[in-house]
């Protein structure tokens, strides 16, 4: 944002400030950022992962790709879920650890997907079928 043909194409005049947010990032400092919890907490604790799948911020298909390389034994392949009758979302299992989707939303899911969140939140802590 601080390039000079950026500031240009946004009309951003000389007068405002440079951008400063999130530009003193160190993604050297933990490569492996929090993947290395779920070995620990695995068979201690249930572990539910849910993402909301136009997640531009926490991509779905990120999510997914670094569960897969936790290595665990699938128990239960890729399905929809349904809230009255419609795919709400999807879900995933994994030996130690729960992955779902919530279709159509974002990072806040259970703002504006509030009935197939709840469902689904409801139906995992009571060890349900979702």
């Amino acid at each position: 944002m601080n390039l000079p043909e950026t500031r240009a194409a946004f009309n951003i005049p000389d007068s405002v400030q440079p951008w400063s947010d999130c530009t003193n990032l160190n993604y050297q400092m933990q490569t492996e950022g929090s993947i290395w919890i779920y070995p620990v907490l695995r068979n201690k604790y249930r572990i539910m992962i849910y993402s909301g799948d136009t997640d531009g911020c926490v991509p779905t298909y990120g999510t997914k790709e670094w569960i897969e390389e936790l290595g665990w034994e699938k128990t239960q392949a890729w399905r929809p879920i349904l809230t009255n009758g419609q795919v709400s979302g999807y879900a995933e299992n994994f030996d130690g650890l729960d992955f779902y989707t919530v279709k159509g939303v974002g990072h806040m899911a259970p703002q504006w997907a509030r009935t197939p969140v709840t469902n689904m939140m409801m139906s995992w802590i009571h060890n349900e079928p979702i």
